[in-house]
């Protein structure tokens, strides 16, 4: 990763509200074996103001549909479906209501404005990816990179469903 001392590992594949109590127990762990190390953890999305990217809590999503033949069609209609919701996406994906995840959704290093919604194809500046190959495959799952990384999981996945099953 870029900012200094920044690791990034991967929690997953989950089921729906699974996500959550995986993410929790995983940061308890961090934390534990951390502990032992003297090294401390933050999981603050921006904890060194600098000229670098900040922290998320990058959270890939699919339903059946979308990872079946033809999915790219229902990728893109949850896509739509998340984007008329941008400011109540925002202000769940983070415990701050969107004011810690301002430091780390600029627009710049790999991240998209908190101000406004965007989403692409392997597009690592957008607020949602769609990964190449599932574009390729015309199935597959998309990428929510707005959440930060010191978000409420539980928050977070409500959020999505909320959005996309409505």
């Amino acid at each position: 990763e870029v900012m200094p001392s920044q690791w990034e590992y991967q929690v997953g594949p989950c089921e729906g509200i699974d996500m959550g109590d995986h993410l929790w127990v995983s940061r308890y762990i961090l934390s534990r074996v951390a502990e032992e190390f003297d090294v401390v953890v933050s999981f603050d999305p921006k904890p060194i103001p600098g000229d670098w990217n900040g922290a998320g809590c990058h959270t890939n999503i699919s339903t059946l549909a979308m990872r079946k033949e033809g999915g790219m069609k229902h990728i893109v209609e949850a896509i739509e479906k998340m984007s008329t919701k941008h400011d109540e996406h925002i202000a769940e994906y983070d415990p701050t209501q969107g004011v810690d995840n301002a430091r780390r959704l600029t627009g710049l290093h790999e991240t998209a404005s908190i101000h406004e919604f965007s989403y692409g194809v392997a597009n690592r500046g957008a607020s949602i990816r769609i990964p190449r190959q599932c574009e390729k495959d015309g199935y597959g799952y998309f990428e929510d990179r707005r959440p930060s990384s010191n978000c409420d999981p539980y928050a977070v996945t409500s959020r999505i469903v909320k959005s996309i099953c409505e």
